[in-house]
C-alpha cells in the first residue's frame, strides 16, 4: 500500500491584499450609492420625527431598579449587572493633583461597537445607525452598526433582540478586518474595555436594512466628521481602525502635502517604530499609579444631596439620574445614573512637518480607570475650568498653548460629544493645530511627550490600550482630513 504524504493546511497572505486600496475608493467617494451627502441632515432629522424622546432628570430616588447599597453606598442595580457606580482612590506621582479621591463607573462587561462593511459599485460603504442615548446633547447620533453591551445583546433587559449582532458575534460573521479591545474614558471608567469591530460581507449578501440604518462610503463620514455633534464617540473609535488613505502629496499646500506623507506609512518618522514603543514603555514604567477602588459613601471632598453627587470642590463632575423613554430602543423606557461633566473640554493634537511629514505630538497620559498607568492621549486633553486659578508652575504643558493659538493655525475643529449611555452632555472641543515655532512645540519635548506620524498611531491603534480614547477620536479625525484632501 502506498503511502501518502501529510498535507499542509495552505498559507494565506499575513494582510488582506488590497485592503488599503479598497479603503482608500470608499475614503475618495465623497456620494453613497444609498444616501446623498447633502440629504444626510435631513435624513437624521427625519429619523428623530419618527420617533419619541424624552430625558428628564430625576432625584435619586425615584430610579427604578437601582439603589444605593447598605453599607458602602455603591448606586447598583438589582439585577447585578448593567454597571455600579462606585468610590476610587488615585495617588500618582505627577501633576498638581497627586492624590484623589472620585466616583467611578464599573462596568466589568465587555461591549461591542461594530460596523458592518459591504461594497455597492466596487465602494465599500459603512453600515451606520442613528441612535438615540440619553446624554447627547442632540440625543440622536450617528452610531456603529452595533453598539451594544453584553447585558443588551444577552437581553438580560428583556427587551428586543439588537440588530445585526449576528455579523458580530455569530456563525454569519464575515471577513473581520479588525477586531481589538480598546479602552474607555480612564477618567470616569474602572478598567472598562470595549471591543471594537470592522467586519466585511461580500457584495453578493443581501443584508436587510432596518430603519434608522443607512449606508455611508468613509468619504462622507469624513465630511460629517468635520460637522458638531453627530458621529458618536462608538463609531469614532471604530473609524479609527480602518488603515489609513492618505496618498496623494500632489495637490493643497504643505500642511495637507505633510499630512498625506504622515498617513503614508512609508514615510519616516523622527522615532522608528522600535524607539517610539520602547519610549511608550518606559513612560508606563516609570510611572506609579496606584487605583483602588473604595465605597462610596466614604469618599472624601464628595457629597450626596437628593439628586446629585457633587465634588465639595465645586469642579469636575456630578453624578445624576435621569428617566428615559425613546422607543427606538431595544428597551423603551428606563432610569439610570449618568455622569455630568462639569464644563466642556479640550482635546487638542498639536502638530508640525519634520522633513515634510507631519508628526502630532502625544501625551502618556495618566488615568485612574486606565488598566495600566498611562496611555497615549493628545497633547492637551483637559476641562481648562478645572484648572483656572492655578499658578503656571501647576497648569498643563501645552494648556495655554493651546488656548491661544491662531485661528488660523487650527486645522481642524469640532466639537464632539463622549459616550452619551453613560455621560450627559459631556463635549470636547477637538482640534488640530499647527504649531508656529519651536517655543510653541519643541523637536525635543518634554518628559511624557513624543512625536509620532499619523501612520504610526494607526499601526499602534490595531493593539489594545495604546490610545486613549479622545486620542482615537483625533486619529478618526485625521484620516478625515487625509480622506477630504486626497
Amino acid at each position: 500500500m502506498l503511502s501518502h504524504p501529510l498535507r499542509s493546511p495552505a498559507l494565506r497572505p499575513r494582510e488582506e491584499t488590497g485592503l488599503t486600496d479598497r479603503v482608500a475608493r470608499s475614503a475618495a467617494a465623497t456620494q453613497g450609492a444609498h444616501l446623498r451627502t447633502e440629504d444626510f441632515a435631513e435624513w437624521l432629522a427625519g429619523r428623530g420625527r419618527a420617533h419619541r424622546f424624552r430625558v428628564e432628570r430625576i432625584p435619586f430616588a425615584a430610579l427604578e431598579g437601582w439603589s444605593f447599597e447598605e453599607g458602602t453606598g455603591n448606586l447598583v442595580h438589582a439585577s447585578g449587572k448593567f454597571f455600579t457606580v462606585e468610590g476610587l482612590r488615585v495617588t500618582s506621582d505627577e501633576g498638581p493633583y497627586r492624590a484623589w479621591h472620585q466616583p467611578v463607573i464599573k462596568q466589568p462587561e465587555v461591549g461591542i461597537l461594530g460596523i458592518l462593511v459591504k461594497e455597492f459599485d466596487g465602494v465599500p460603504h459603512c453600515l451606520m445607525q442613528a441612535k438615540m442615548e440619553p446624554g447627547n446633547p442632540n440625543l440622536l447620533q450617528l452610531s456603529p452598526t452595533v453598539q451594544a453591551t453584553r447585558s443588551n445583546y444577552t437581553k438580560v433587559h428583556k427587551g428586543a433582540d439588537v440588530k445585526y449582532i449576528e455579523y458580530f458575534n455569530g456563525p454569519r460573521r464575515g471577513r473581520v478586518l479588525a477586531d481589538v479591545l480598546q479602552s474607555e474614558h480612564g477618567s470616569w471608567f474602572f478598567r472598562k474595555s470595549n471591543r471594537n469591530m470592522i467586519v466585511e460581507v461580500d457584495a453578493d449578501d443581501d443584508v436587510p436594512l432596518y430603519d434608522d440604518f443607512c449606508w455611508l462610503t468613509l468619504g462622507q463620514l469624513a465630511e460629517l466628521l468635520h460637522r458638531d455633534n453627530v458621529v458618536n464617540m462608538d463609531s469614532r473609535t471604530v473609524l479609527a481602525c480602518f488603515p489609513p488613505t492618505g496618498r496623494n502629496t500632489s495637490g493643497g499646500d504643505a500642511f495637507a502635502q505633510a499630512l498625506a506623507r504622515s498617513l503614508d506609512p512609508r514615510s519616516g518618522a523622527l522615532l522608528p517604530d522600535t524607539e517610539l514603543l520602547s519610549w511608550f514603555t518606559a513612560e508606563r514604567a516609570r510611572h506609579d499609579v496606584e487605583a483602588e477602588r473604595v465605597p462610596l459613601a466614604e469618599l472624601p471632598g464628595w457629597h450626596r444631596t437628593e439628586d446629585r453627587i457633587s465634588s465639595d470642590s465645586g469642579r469636575w463632575f456630578d453624578v445624576v439620574a435621569v428617566r428615559v423613554h425613546a422607543d427606538s430602543r431595544e428597551v423603551t423606557g428606563w432610569t439610570q445614573p449618568l455622569v455630568r461633566p462639569r464644563s466642556k473640554g479640550v482635546a487638542a493634537f498639536l502638530a508640525r512637518a519634520f522633513d515634510g511629514v507631519l508628526h502630532v505630538l502625544v501625551h502618556a497620559r495618566v488615568e485612574g480607570g486606565f488598566l495600566d498607568t498611562v496611555e497615549l492621549a493628545p497633547t492637551v486633553q483637559y476641562a481648562p475650568e478645572n484648572y483656572a486659578g492655578l499658578p503656571p508652575a501647576d497648569r498643563p504643558a501645552f494648556l495655554d498653548t493651546v488656548l491661544g493659538a491662531d485661528p488660523a493655525r487650527i486645522r481642524y475643529e469640532a466639537v464632539h460629544s463622549e459616550e452619551g449611555g453613560r455621560f450627559l452632555d459631556a463635549e470636547n472641543r477637538y482640534l488640530v493645530i499647527e504649531a508656529e515655532d519651536e517655543r510653541q512645540a519643541p523637536a525635543d519635548p518634554p518628559p511624557g511627550f513624543a512625536w509620532a506620524t499619523v501612520a504610526q498611531l494607526s499601526a499602534l491603534v490595531r493593539h489594545g490600550h495604546y490610545l486613549n480614547v479622545q486620542a482615537r477620536t483625533l486619529l478618526a479625525c485625521l484620516h478625515a482630513m487625509g480622506a477630504r484632501q486626497a
